[in-house]
């Protein structure tokens, strides 16, 4: 399958200062804060919804099309995305705004300070899923991914106009979409994920019921956290797929991406959706037990072993196919 990507390219900067925030806020000046952190540690981190899930699917060998908008700053990213079986060659480069970027302060009480810039990712709306398409030779299926709102409209009408089977996964931008918005970008298609609560948020904006969004999408695919996965459609009983168990829970960041990017694999090589989503929730347990998300290794007799001994020999023996 050719699947094409698309959403955010960013990076996060993330620094920790050693004192309290609270401590550095006087209450009557409030309204005139001028302050600085002298911060201990700076990590930067490569993220995006739509590089995070690349960079899983680069792992698994399946070849992702990679669709978004990066700054002239991107040539780094790019190399490091190259060497991990992401295909860039359809990412857009804006000629005069840097890559998305993420800055955030951490105090010793956790609380952050935060800023978004979106920067190049405003002119993902630009791009035309037809030129990709072409480029490769056809489209299978195209994620729309967090990104800028009118480049997620842009690419799903795009896929109706076009009979580009598309999967819609909201994320990050779901709290500042309407329910019309959401309406739009979900109706028709083959794959709807979210997490729990984003189901509930999707249900509320939108007034549809579970079974009334059921009759608009193929499958309904919900994240439930280290309880697995639920998977919908109408007719079927669900699919429930439990997580593997964790050596260790380090960072939570980028589980929701590497599931997808497991899950998506798994359609690529052709086998089911239980055994999709058991591949998205042994990379999501990778994930979690590393620190940034793009930060994990993927060796494939652990990878298998694991595998295995959560899912079973006869889960084990079809998957180890795809990845010998």
């Amino acid at each position: 399958m050719r699947i094409a990507v698309t959403g955010s390219i960013a990076t996060d900067h993330l620094m920790t200062f050693p004192g309290r925030f609270a401590d550095q806020l006087v209450a009557d000046q409030l309204h005139t804060v001028s302050l600085s952190f002298l911060v201990d540690t700076l990590n930067v981190r490569r993220g995006g919804v739509a590089a995070n899930i690349c960079f899983g699917m680069g792992q698994l060998g399946t070849a992702p099309i990679l669709v978004g908008a990066a700054g002239a700053d991107f040539d780094e990213y790019r190399a490091w995305l190259d060497r991990h079986g992401v295909d860039t060659d359809s990412v857009r480069i804006s000629e005069v705004l840097h890559t998305a970027r993420f800055v955030c302060t951490t105090d010793a009480d956790h609380n952050q300070i935060g800023s978004f810039y979106t920067g190049a990712m405003s002119e993902a709306r630009l791009i035309e899923l037809k030129s990709v398409a072409d480029r490769v030779g056809g489209l299978d299926l195209a994620l729309i991914g967090a990104d800028d709102p009118e480049a997620m409209l842009r690419h799903t009408e795009e896929c109706r106009s076009r009979n580009i089977p598309f999967a819609a996964d909201f994320s990050q931008q779901i709290a500042r979409m309407s329910g019309d918005e959401i309406r739009i970008l979900l109706d028709g298609a083959t794959y709807l994920f979210s997490n729990e609560y984003e189901k509930g948020l999707i249900e509320s904006k939108t007034g549809w019921n579970n079974d009334e969004i059921l009759a608009r999408v193929g499958h309904r695919i919900t994240t439930l956290g280290a309880r697995g996965v639920r998977i919908e459609r109408v007719g079927d009983d669900p699919i429930e797929v439990g997580c593997p168990q964790e050596e260790a829970k380090v960072d939570p960041t980028g589980v929701g991406d590497a599931f997808r990017a497991g899950f998506l694999s798994g359609l690529s090589w052709g086998v089911d959706l239980e055994r999709a989503a058991q591949v998205g929730c042994m990379l999501a347990t990778l994930v979690i037990e590393t620190l940034g998300t793009q930060e994990y290794t993927l060796r494939r007799a652990h990878f298998m072993d694991r595998f295995t001994k959560a899912y079973g020999e006869d889960a084990g023996t079809e998957v180890k196919t795809h990845l010998a």
